[in-house]
């Protein structure tokens, strides 16, 4: 359950430039929807244009967990990479199931340069085998 008395005292506190709102969801047959509680609670809010706006004066940017990929090297969901490079009104970092350094170049496709992707798992400092820090870096410096 979403607290807008408290995301509005944060915001507050320190401001809309300072935070982050960290978003996890999962897929469910209404689109996706905000996940709590280890992923285990599936609320009512859905990850949808008119939410992402709601939220978007109360911080600087969206990161969006894919609860159902997440950790789990075995794609992306390339359906909601797409919608939220579409939706979002902030930049938005999505996290889920990236495996390799094309993940990167697909995510930018999908979303038309609007959705940045974090790697976790698959990346060699956090023990994977799918991406190295250095191929990382390079690909960045070039997009």
């Amino acid at each position: 359950h979403l607290s807008a008395d408290r995301l509005d005292r944060i915001r507050k506190e320190v401001g809309a430039e300072r935070l982050v709102l960290d978003l996890s969801c999962r897929r469910t047959d209404a689109g996706w929807q905000i996940a709590t509680d280890r992923w285990q609670t599936i609320t009512e809010t859905a990850i949808n244009r008119e939410t992402l706006a709601e939220l978007a004066g109360h911080c600087s940017e969206f990161l969006i967990h894919a609860a159902d990929v997440e950790g789990l090297q075995a794609g992306i969901d390339t359906e909601l990479v797409t919608l939220l490079g579409e939706i979002s009104p902030l930049p938005v970092t999505y996290a889920g199931g990236a495996r390799s350094l094309q993940d990167l170049q697909l995510v930018n496709e999908l979303s038309q340069g609007k959705v940045d992707l974090t790697i976790g798992s698959a990346l060699d400092i956090f023990g994977g085998h799918g991406v190295t820090l250095e191929a990382c870096i390079a690909w960045n410096k070039q997009h």
